[in-house]
């Protein structure tokens, strides 16, 4: 396997993806909320070589002859980041006042052990609260991360396969240039493949890191506002005439 090649593919992979963007905007809140964390970065790497896979075997050739099928994809990736965008603005007009402050291991454990109680006994009625107010605020957040990990993936899914971005650079422009190297173009794929793990596993979990920082409601209304801007902004982009 040449290692030029690998150089060159983790090079161009991670220039492509580095970019602030709808995806790793997603990937950081995950991140910095410590929901469902690897996940969310194993389905972006994952549908990243896939998409890398496509483009350097020449498939993505299939695109370029049905050129109708980009603009379909750019209409309902603009129509959903917008959507996004505009949840997010909610959220921070209408802040729900969580932080991340987080319990111990053995608290969780605890605590999720006694909503399970909690909800055998009271059945199909409401469940019984929890002894403590911190082992409430423990128990939502353990059964908003058990619910949420469908929206989440979902979620992660839309951002990425509906981007028009992810073919027009990891489809057209990565695979044309992979195939620059002749035999060495899967050495290249293999290179930008280790990029997006790189990438998104190290935004995801190094987004951990900024916990501190996001420690107050307010600075959440301030993040999902950024999220707003950055959203939207990005779903008009795609619409706009170029």
């Amino acid at each position: 396997m040449p290692l030029s090649s690998v150089l060159a593919g983790f090079g161009l992979g991670l220039s492509l993806i580095v970019a602030i963007g709808a995806q790793n905007v997603f990937v950081l809140r995950q991140g910095i909320r410590r929901e469902h964390v690897f996940a969310v970065a194993a389905i972006c790497a994952l549908s990243d070589l896939a998409l890398i896979m496509v483009g350097v075997s020449g498939i993505g050739v299939v695109l370029t002859a049905v050129p109708w099928l980009v603009d379909v994809i750019r209409w309902a990736g603009a129509a959903f980041l917008v959507a996004y965008g505009l949840l997010a603005a909610r959220r921070a007009i209408r802040p729900s006042g969580e932080t991340l402050e987080a319990a111990s291991a053995e608290r969780e454990v605890e605590s999720a052990e006694a909503d399970a109680a909690g909800l055998v006994d009271a059945g199909a009625g409401t469940p019984a609260a929890p002894a403590d107010p911190a082992a409430s605020g423990t128990t939502t957040t353990l059964a908003r991360r058990s619910t949420g990990l469908a929206a989440a993936v979902l979620t992660c899914l839309a951002l990425t396969w509906l981007n028009p971005h992810v073919y027009l650079d990891t489809v057209f422009l990565l695979g044309s240039v992979a195939n620059t190297h002749g035999d060495g173009r899967w050495a290249f794929a293999a290179g930008a493949g280790i990029a997006s793990l790189v990438w998104f596993f190290g935004l995801a979990y190094g987004a951990r890191l900024l916990g501190g920082v996001l420690s107050s409601p307010r600075a959440w209304r301030v993040l999902d506002a950024v999220i707003a801007v950055v959203m939207v902004g990005l779903g008009v982009m795609l619409v706009l005439p170029h």
